[in-house]
């Protein structure tokens, strides 16, 4: 008992650090004294289960962490874990497919916690096919393939900028999460060549200087995103907390008219889809 106690007293100051919050201010959120919280930290005293549920809301704790924080107290997980594919998440799963295809012809796909590829429309292989085989295959890591030399870095024409914008995204998801394979993963697209500030197209439409695009080099032309992030408000899945649809709409008219175009060869393609 005296080591679980230890443990979840951890992992309770732990997530409060990360969270730049004091002991007074958890305290304060989480409606208990300072005094109690102190002494849950030190191991003193056992906090009950609908005291870590409390502290972890108050802390935004992962859902997947929560559970964690549980068995440190000698709990049973409360939230489950389970794939995309269960029949438990049949209305989430045709949630996400509605999304997605509802989004064409106009890129989107879905990524778990570690940005590895769920799901996507029929309009992100034809963007993807100039990577290197090994990056596309399963599963396929969405920063890997797009920053990776071998992979669509090449032909991003704002790539400074993008890549700057990606690393961000992986930053904020790690310090939310403390997931160890974000950490990994961060190191690896750090360490791939740094480019150049490369060439870009000014948006010309009503986002410019507000937002950061996607410019992409492909055979019919350079074509230019704004991306949008969609998440589930309350989900009380492990997995479906941590499914991020990015959805992508055209930055300006000729993009908008190129990607209708490639749609449109899509749909009367009777073989391999053809690429971007």
């Amino acid at each position: 008992m005296t080591a679980s106690v230890s443990a979840v007293g951890v992992h309770l100051r732990d997530w409060r650090q990360r969270r730049r919050m004091s002991q007074l201010d958890l305290a304060c959120e989480a409606e208990i004294s300072t005094r109690h919280l102190s002494f849950m930290e030190t191991g003193r005293a056992q906090p009950s289960r609908e005291m870590v549920l409390r502290l972890a809301e108050r802390l935004d704790v992962p859902l997947r962490e929560r559970n964690v924080i549980l068995v440190a107290a000698g709990f049973a997980p409360v939230y489950p874990q389970r794939p995309l594919d269960d029949p438990g998440l049949a209305a989430a799963r045709k949630a996400v497919d509605l999304i997605l295809a509802g989004h064409e012809p106009y890129p989107a796909l879905a990524v778990d916690r570690g940005w590895n590829l769920v799901t996507a429309n029929r309009m992100v292989a034809p963007l993807m096919a100039s990577a290197d085989a090994s990056l596309r295959a399963a599963p396929v890591n969405v920063m890997r393939l797009t920053l990776h030399p071998l992979g669509l870095a090449p032909r991003i024409a704002n790539l400074a900028q993008w890549r700057a914008h990606l690393l961000e995204r992986v930053r904020r998801d790690l310090e939310a999460t403390g997931d160890r394979g974000l950490a990994e993963l961060m190191a690896e697209l750090r360490s791939y060549p740094t480019p150049d500030g490369g060439r870009t197209r000014p948006p010309a439409n009503e986002f410019a200087g507000v937002a950061v695009p996607f410019q992409i080099a492909t055979t019919t032309g350079l074509l230019s995103f704004y991306s949008t992030t969609t998440v589930f408000g309350t989900p009380v899945d492990v997995t479906l907390s941590e499914l991020t649809l990015e959805t992508f709409f055209p930055a300006d008219e000729a993009t908008a008219v190129a990607v209708k175009a490639l749609a449109a060869a899509l749909s009367g393609a009777a073989g391999p889809l053809p690429p971007a």
